[in-house]
């Protein structure tokens, strides 16, 4: 197992990694370090200390990170819009958005999905990502036929297939959508570059050879954290230019992966960029990957009783609606070679949060980040608290004033939208608030408020 790999084993398994010094700091629930991952930590020491010491300190080449392959382009291939497309090539599909992403392709197309999976057959693949959709409440018998798992590696050569296996897929499918991504507030760029920037990279590999397919890439506004968009609009045309201040390195991989994509468009790649905020919950059902930080935001508060500012503003997306834009704006040929802003275009805030929680019936205050930040290390340090695990993230995060964001525009979006029918974005309400906390309770996420007599839903 490389050093990626055991990074990876270790955060789907919920254990957080950092430097303090020489030392190599840890947090994880009781009996998952078992005595060979402990083995494999006190092998690899070393080199995590080195990569872990880079969390502290900002990427200042980032802009010599933004290479792209230069065999990776369009060579005066000839490129046909396909409006009905027979096979398409999804990333991410056992996750929170690319299962929503799944389940609007095989409703609106009648493409069969190639996805990819790491998996150690095509039955193990199949049921990762059935018991993904099925979780979710999405899951329908006649959509086995239709999905295709590949077994593979995103963080490898060619996704981890054979150089035959790589140019058959290549020349069978006509689209390509990456909504696949390494999110983590903790590790430096250095530890998510395979999966986020180098697997861009080899994503861009595949819609280069054979034939030209286009690349429906899943960003983020995160890519605009850089302190030189502080306070300022940015709209879905404005070129990517700015990453001095950027501080997480999930940002910093997610903005390297953006400004390759921009080169394959240079290049004669056809390609989209959907730049997403927080994904939240389905708007009708309330179903939400409640591990995800705004959800342990929202717990871990209430177990503490009391909230702060921790962004600007309260920026969901509703997946169905960002999962509905991408599939339907994908489909439309004028999209092609566009950036398009997924955010929520009536945000709420915190302060909002923290009072529709207290009427809902939970006791609970808001705080400045100073004191919320006093209260986090005397209330979230044991494992019952969600935010335990995020305590290096939030230490460090809140340890200065907090920066001003940009504002990101969606006019744009919008108005490509418009003709959908139209898909519309719910506000961030206590109605859309309420279909969350309703769903929290109905999964057992949240326990029942102290006092369910209170006016549940007001804000």
């Amino acid at each position: 197992m490389n050093l990626n790999e055991l990074l990876a084993e270790l955060s789907q398994k919920g254990v957080q990694l950092w430097a303090d010094g020489d030392q190599l700091r840890l947090r994880a629930s009781k009996g998952v370090l078992t005595p060979e991952l402990r083995t494999m930590l006190m092998e690899q020491k070393s080199q995590l200390l080195l990569l872990l010491g880079e969390a502290t300190e900002l990427v200042t080449h980032l802009n010599s990170e933004a290479v792209l392959d230069s065999n990776i382009s369009a060579e005066g291939r000839h490129f046909e819009f396909v409006t009905d497309p027979d096979f398409l090539f999804l990333t991410g599909a056992t996750g929170f958005l690319g299962a929503f992403l799944l389940q609007e392709l095989l409703l609106q197309t009648r493409a069969d999905i190639y996805c990819l999976v790491r998996c150690a057959n095509a039955e193990s693949g199949q049921m990762r990502i059935q018991k993904n959709l099925e979780s979710y409440g999405l899951w329908q018998e006649d959509f086995q036929s239709r999905i295709i798992p590949v077994g593979g590696d995103l963080s490898k050569y060619q996704l981890g297939l054979s150089a035959e296996q790589f140019q058959i897929l290549a020349g069978k499918i006509d689209g390509i959508y990456h909504s696949a991504a390494w999110l983590n507030y903790v590790y430096p760029y250095s530890a998510l570059k395979a999966t986020n920037v180098l697997g861009t990279q080899e994503i861009l590999r595949l819609a280069s050879i054979m034939k030209l397919k286009p690349v429906h890439h899943v960003s983020t506004v995160a890519v605009f954290d850089s302190s030189a968009y502080g306070g300022k609009a940015v709209t879905e045309s404005d070129p990517l230019a700015h990453n001095a201040g950027m501080k997480l390195g999930y940002s910093q991989s997610k903005w390297v992966a953006e400004k390759l994509v921009a080169i394959a468009r240079d290049r004669g790649i056809p390609v989209c960029i959907y730049r997403a905020p927080f994904i939240s919950g389905h708007s009708q059902t309330g179903v939400w990957y409640t591990d995800d930080v705004i959800c342990r935001m929202i717990k871990g508060c209430i177990l503490m009783g009391s909230m702060t500012d921790v962004t600007p503003n309260l920026d969901l997306s509703p997946v169905d609606y960002a999962s509905k834009s991408i599939v339907y704006l994908s489909r439309q040929k004028e999209s092609l070679g566009q950036a398009f802003h997924l955010n929520n275009p009536q945000p709420g805030s915190w302060s909002q949060m923290t009072d529709f929680i207290r009427n809902f019936g939970y006791p609970i205050e808001h705080l400045d980040y100073q004191d919320w930040q006093s209260q986090l290390r005397k209330k979230a340090g044991s494992k019952e608290n969600p935010l335990y695990h995020l305590l290096p993230f939030f230490l460090q995060q809140l340890s200065e004033e907090q920066p001003r964001g940009p504002q990101i525009k969606c006019e744009a979006t919008i108005s490509a939208l418009a003709d959908s029918s139209p898909l519309l974005c719910p506000p961030v309400d206590a109605e859309l608030l309420n279909t969350y906390f309703s769903f929290f309770i109905r999964s057992g996420f949240l326990a029942e408020p102290p006092d369910r007599a209170l006016n549940i839903g007001k804000s």
